[in-house]
């Protein structure tokens, strides 16, 4: 007997995916269309959040790579554009959710109990992926989500299986960590960290740049200096962390030289990541805000004002940071080493 010709709603699991919208009733039936609305919105956000979190993983993996050849670059920047796409049709469908007025959420909210959006386990995953660090996390209430929300999973055979996603999330590197050891093994003028004169060359780029910004606005000296302060010598972690940095500098400021022109727009598409994640909660924020005002969450967060600090994380701080330190391009110093970074085709109609 020949297999049937799989259809539309074979391929895409219709029937069962359209049977999870029951809520504890376990028959959408018995649901008002409010509620139902409820449910679907916030299914659609978990689905989009399980594509995202499944794009930057491969972003990440691609990136933590020991050496990442250049067409990999290209790859990497689809990928975290669809990442992009996502969270901003995501910002966009609030409006959707909105149609729900204060008075028709209070018809159900209690059937919620203490479940609440804190306790999206793949937001949480999504943060760990990224690199949002613990301290940054934690509130003034000294509240962390990560462990609040696995103290609640353990109650449940479900919980467990939750906890143990975000403990493998916690354990794994992040986005964050591959793309700055990409940028400390990236070359500075023509300089890789294994030859011997490396810290001699990175040291010599950041004095010329610091020189030239000085000659352009000198209250910015401070913040590079604190932007590219030296590392103790022999501490290898700390020359790492000022190497990155400098790369950051020196991709942003040569970003037109034909090999750093993919690099920059991965650069500048993380940092739009971060910005529509940051948008995000704060259209977030706004409307919870206009559905309960200033109550307590249902998880017992404090609602508001806890959806509010979120609005202040940061991930990739050095992304940001750098933006205060770039000269006009007329101003930036010239490279040494700039055929390093043309094309060949470029050099030999040179």
């Amino acid at each position: 007997m020949s297999n049937p010709i799989p259809t539309y709603w074979d391929y895409l699991k219709l029937l069962p995916l359209l049977n999870l919208q029951s809520g504890l009733e376990s028959d959408d039936a018995r649901l008002s269309e409010d509620e139902l609305h409820f449910i679907v919105v916030h299914q659609v956000f978990e689905l989009w959040l399980k594509l995202v979190l499944r794009e930057l993983r491969m972003a990440r993996d691609q990136m933590a790579a020991e050496w990442v050849p250049e067409k990999h670059l290209p790859n990497v920047v689809r990928h975290l554009r669809r990442v992009n796409e996502i969270i901003r049709l995501s910002v966009s469908s609030f409006a959707v959710l909105e149609t729900l007025t204060p008075q028709d959420f209070l018809a159900f909210r209690a059937k919620l109990g203490e479940s609440s959006g804190f306790q999206s386990f793949q937001m949480r995953e999504l943060e760990l992926v990224l690199g949002l660090e613990p301290a940054e996390r934690k509130q003034q209430e000294q509240i962390d989500p990560v462990p609040a929300l696995e103290r609640v999973a353990e109650a449940t055979p479900e919980g467990k299986v939750i906890a143990d996603i975000l403990m493998r999330a916690q354990s794994e590197p992040s986005l964050r960590s591959a793309l700055l050891g990409w940028l400390y093994r990236t070359p500075i003028e023509g300089s890789l960290p294994a030859m011997t004169t490396d810290r001699q060359t990175v040291a010599a780029f950041l004095a010329e740049y610091r020189s030239a910004l000085s000659a352009y606005d000198q209250r910015l000296l401070s913040e590079f200096d604190d932007f590219a302060s030296g590392p103790d010598a022999g501490k290898d972690e700390s020359y790492r962390r000022l190497r990155a940095r400098a790369a950051l500098l020196f991709i942003e400021s040569y970003r037109d030289l034909p090999l750093l022109s993919w690099p920059y727009l991965l650069l500048e598409t993380v940092v739009e990541l971060e910005e529509l994640l940051v948008l995000w909660r704060m259209r977030h924020v706004r409307m919870v805000e206009r559905m309960i005002g200033r109550r307590t969450g249902t998880g017992g967060s404090p609602g508001v004002a806890y959806l509010e600090r979120t609005t202040q994380y940061r991930i990739f701080h050095e992304f940001w940071t750098v933006r205060t330190l770039l000269l006009p391009r007329d101003r930036v110093p010239p490279l040494r080493e700039r055929r390093y970074y043309e094309l060949m085709e470029d050099e030999l109609h040179a």
